[in-house]
């Protein structure tokens, strides 16, 4: 490839702009291919990210064929919601992990879908691997998008990032959030928007002595922006709600950190949801019940939107709840 007029000064920026759409090579990848002396500037390995380019200089990238994976492939069942060559849509059942670790080396989301895309993995990163752009919780249900190519990956990405991508979840907390509880007024980075739609800003960062677990913070850490909107309520008077949750940023535990912060944990959240009991006067003993006894967080993630990374296609997914979800939602309105 040619460089272009006017080129950025460093070799790096240079080549992000000029690189050919279709090489799906994004700027990590490019940034470990000059490290790694897979370029070469006018015949001659160029290896420093910084170094100058002119207007015309011929510029060769050596890309060798992608590796295998060094995770295993597992046959484990999936619900495949779309696929195609670059990227597939899955619902994940509660009580999968997304990706190994050391608490969970298999049995994962990877393991399974390097078992069923197989040879269709065109490699992200160098590597056979699917391209795991965001992750929702080991016990939180729902849809979730992986890239199958590196052009996909680069695309999902970047939108993610731009907080693009349409993210709605349904959960099920404890009270009714409500614009007129004078106790929401005093909390703070809670407020409302038009149509009684509950918003929460804050910070979110690493807790300070439980590492598996995520604080809010007003200074420091991430910016985190939640937005939950009541859908029913359940409860003579009411003490518990189906609300609809969307993400404007993705921040790990985010609905349930924010969630519990405005008083509103989610019922069954073993980490953020406190020891809460819901009335039986209020609902009656099967709901108050079936809350008790619901073993993970009452989270689902219900609609997933996007911008088809390759094609440009407007896609967008939604899963009903499973079927733990719909029986405790069932009992709440019983």
């Amino acid at each position: 490839m040619r460089i272009g007029a006017e080129p950025p000064p460093r070799l790096d920026k240079a080549l992000a702009r000029d690189v050919p759409e279709a090489a799906a090579l994004s700027r990590t990848r490019l940034a470990r291919l000059i490290a790694e002396g897979a370029v070469r500037v006018n015949g001659a390995v160029a290896t420093d990210a910084k170094a100058r380019v002119a207007e015309g200089d011929i510029v060769e990238i050596t890309v060798e064929q992608a590796t295998e994976s060094h995770i295993g492939a597992e046959d484990i069942a999936l619900d495949v919601v779309y696929e195609d060559d670059d990227l597939i849509v899955i619902d994940k059942p509660a009580g999968m992990v997304v990706h190994p670790a050391p608490g969970s080396p298999g049995g994962t989301l990877v393991n399974a879908l390097l078992h069923h895309c197989g040879d269709t993995l065109s490699g992200v990163g160098g590597e056979k691997r699917p391209g795991i752009v965001h992750r929702i919780d080991k016990d939180t249900s729902g849809l979730l998008v992986v890239a199958k190519s590196d052009r996909a990956h680069h695309g999902l990405a970047e939108q993610f990032e731009k907080h693009t991508v349409e993210r709605a979840y349904l959960a099920l907390c404890y009270g009714v959030p409500d614009q007129a509880d004078p106790r929401l007024k005093g909390v703070r980075g809670v407020s409302f928007e038009p149509g009684g739609v509950m918003k929460i800003t804050t910070q979110l960062a690493r807790h300070k002595t439980d590492r598996q677990r995520q604080a809010v913070l007003f200074q420091g850490g991430r910016h985190a922006v939640t937005r939950a909107r009541v859908l029913e309520s359940f409860g003579q008077p009411p003490a518990a709600a189906l609300v609809e949750c969307r993400l404007e940023t993705g921040r790990t535990h985010q609905i349930r950190v924010h969630m519990a912060h405005a008083g509103h944990g989610l019922i069954g959240d073993p980490v953020y949801g406190g020891r809460r009991k819901l009335s039986e006067k209020a609902l009656g003993p099967v709901a108050a019940g079936a809350a008790r006894g619901f073993a993970r967080q009452a989270l689902h993630a219900a609609i997933l939107g996007f911008v088809h990374p390759v094609t440009g296609e407007t896609l967008r997914f939604e899963a009903a709840p499973p079927a733990d979800f719909a029986a405790l939602l069932a009992a709440l309105r019983g």
